[in-house]
């Protein structure tokens, strides 16, 4: 047998939890919380699943995490079955070993040695962990805070345990993170044949000196909080596929990674003037699925550092790099939000894999911020 740590973050990575579906997994840690005196409630939203519980009173701090993984991809490409976690080297491989399912069981048996060491403490710990972070994000974390805001439930501290770290764990903690923007573009022409270019106008003809004035444009250029902006297109379509045909619309997809220097009206502004000066015939759609957000100071931020440094040895950079996270949601509420987890360096690819000493040591790491916090 192997440590409590590992025994359920196996468990945990051994159900094949594909984004959102859940099949179980919160379940298991809903049964662990409730033998140690949390109040356990379920709140699920179509096909997402989501647990919220809490125990004592006061000042909050929850756990936030998520159950649900992506695909493990072609299986073949494995060196180990995906949903068979086996722990070799000294390394927990499986789909999830690293986001997140190992800083989840990391954080249940944190808070169990907490429980036991200090049955009555003076804060109110919770989680909410719930199963749609990976996919649309809409049904899980924000619908359960757009619930617990209509009872009124504060939360002042809110602990991510997204794969944070880069190259040593506790390296980078993140304080906040970009804002997420996408355009989904259509630019029109007209249709015809290759052969007669004077009777058509070739949509993708037009659209590269605006794509190349786009490409070059400079959007922001960041601050002591924030990298500068980036823009990186994703989607170029037109036509039918037929070499004959001038298509009559390409459609174009580029999504911005912004700060707080920039606003996404600002963005919207300088698109629009370039399109307006290429003289494009156009509609253009904006999807904007994260704003930037930002705990500078607080509690939290101080007690994560110190924590880090004392039981990590390591003095953690603090970044707001990466992709978005279901920390956004409660930084609306008000709350201060810090992310400490695993080594990212394989997360999403085939072979994910955890260190099992690190995974004891994150462990430790958030039993120390929880004392440190509410006890």
């Amino acid at each position: 047998m192997f440590c409590p740590i590992i025994n359920l973050a196996k468990e945990l990575i051994n159900i094949p939890s594909i984004s959102p579906l859940d099949l179980g997994c919160q379940n298991i840690i809903a049964k662990r919380l409730s033998n140690i005196g949390f109040t356990v409630e379920m709140m699920n939203f179509k096909d997402t699943c989501n647990l919220w519980a809490t125990r004592g009173k006061g000042k909050t701090l929850t756990l936030l995490g998520h159950t649900d993984v992506v695909h493990p991809g072609k299986i073949c490409r494995w060196n180990t079955l995906p949903f068979e976690s086996i722990v070799k080297d000294g390394m927990l491989f499986g789909r999830g070993s690293a986001d997140m399912k190992g800083a989840l069981a990391a954080m249940v048996v944190a808070v169990e040695r907490c429980v036991a060491s200090v049955p009555k403490h003076n804060g109110r710990l919770s989680f909410l962990i719930t199963s749609d972070e990976e996919s649309s994000a809409i049904n899980g974390t924000k619908k359960v805070l757009e619930k617990l805001n209509l009872r009124n439930e504060k939360i002042d501290y809110c602990l991510v345990g997204e794969p944070s770290s880069s190259n040593i764990l506790g390296d980078v903690i993140k304080n906040g993170r970009r804002g997420s923007m996408t355009a989904n573009l259509s630019i029109y022409g007209i249709q015809g044949h290759v052969a007669y270019p004077q009777f058509a106008k070739n949509p993708i003809h037009f659209v590269i000196p605006f794509l190349s004035s786009l490409l070059s444009t400079k959007w922001s250029f960041g601050n002591i909080n924030f990298p500068s902006t980036s823009m990186q297109l994703t989607d170029i379509r037109s036509g039918n596929g037929g070499n004959n045909i001038i298509p009559g619309e390409i459609f174009v997809q580029f999504n911005f990674r912004f700060g707080n220097d920039i606003t996404s009206d600002n963005i919207k502004d300088i698109v629009n003037k370039l399109l307006s000066k290429h003289l494009l015939k156009y509609d253009i759609n904006w999807n904007i699925s994260a704003k930037p957000f930002l705990t500078q100071s607080g509690d939290l931020l101080k007690t994560v550092k110190n924590v880090v440094k004392h039981v990590g040895g390591i003095i953690p950079k603090v970044l707001t790099t990466g992709g978005t996270s279901d920390g956004r949601f409660f930084s609306i509420m008000g709350a201060q939000v810090v992310e400490l987890g695993l080594i990212n360096k394989t997360i999403h690819k085939v072979n994910e894999y955890a260190k099992v000493v690190d995974l004891q040591l994150l462990t430790k790491m958030y039993e120390n911020i929880i004392k440190d916090l509410i006890f």
